[in-house]
């Protein structure tokens, strides 16, 4: 055992099973991939973002499954004011995400509306749209979502978990952006410009009236 608790095999497959949730989520989630599948089997892509998240539920079965069953002693908990100041910033996040629902095309997110009008183009249907969170981090979900993970009580196999779960969110953003980039062109590039990735910092941001001013039609 190490001092995670963990044995050296138990590590090593728990970085591997997320490594390889992140290749798959990426390769399926590529412009490459869309491309192929629109090329030679046009008739599917109505489907393709449907059958994407759900291949993404499905792959996260596996690591969910290791931290439940590798669960063990506590590395750290939070206690007294910590435990406080730990699940308030966790409900606040949660709260943060729902709130934030209200600014998304839910049906194009699930790719119901792909498969209702038979949507058979590559890119992403939703427009260029800065929300009020866009405003102060490009990718907010990611930003909430390692909120939620650090304020948790940390076992080993969390604490790896989370460490991985945090780089991907910090690769897998470039990534993201790349096709962001081609779906948006100079319009994303300015954006990116002057709002950080996922840390808000106080000397970066947008007002509403620059948001609204990059999200206009006449804007390059």
């Amino acid at each position: 055992m190490t001092g995670l608790g963990l044995t050296v095999e138990q590590i090593v497959l728990t970085c591997a099973v997320w490594v390889l949730y992140g290749l798959l989520h990426s390769f399926t989630a590529s412009l490459g991939l869309k491309r192929w599948v629109a090329r030679c089997w046009p008739g599917q892509m109505p489907l393709y973002r449907l059958a994407f998240n759900l291949l993404s539920a499905v792959l996260l079965i596996p690591p969910l499954l290791l931290i439940y069953l590798w669960h063990g002693d506590w590395l750290w908990q939070w206690t007294g004011v910590g435990w406080w100041i730990s699940n308030g910033l966790a409900l606040a996040a949660m709260g943060g995400f729902v709130w934030s629902l209200r600014y998304y095309d839910g049906s194009e997110f699930i790719g119901l509306r792909q498969w209702r009008e038979r949507e058979r183009r590559v890119e992403d249907q939703e427009r260029f749209y800065i929300s009020p969170l866009h405003r102060f981090v490009r990718h907010p979900w990611y930003s909430l979502g390692l909120v939620i993970i650090w304020t948790r009580n940390m076992d080993g196999v969390f604490l790896i978990s989370s460490l991985m779960i945090t780089g991907y969110f910090m690769l897998g953003s470039r990534l993201e952006e790349r096709k962001l980039l081609v779906y948006h062109g100079t319009r994303y590039r300015l954006y990116r410009e002057r709002v950080p990735a996922l840390v808000p910092l106080p000397w970066r941001y947008l007002t509403a009236a620059q948001a609204e001013a990059l999200m206009r039609d006449d804007c390059p």
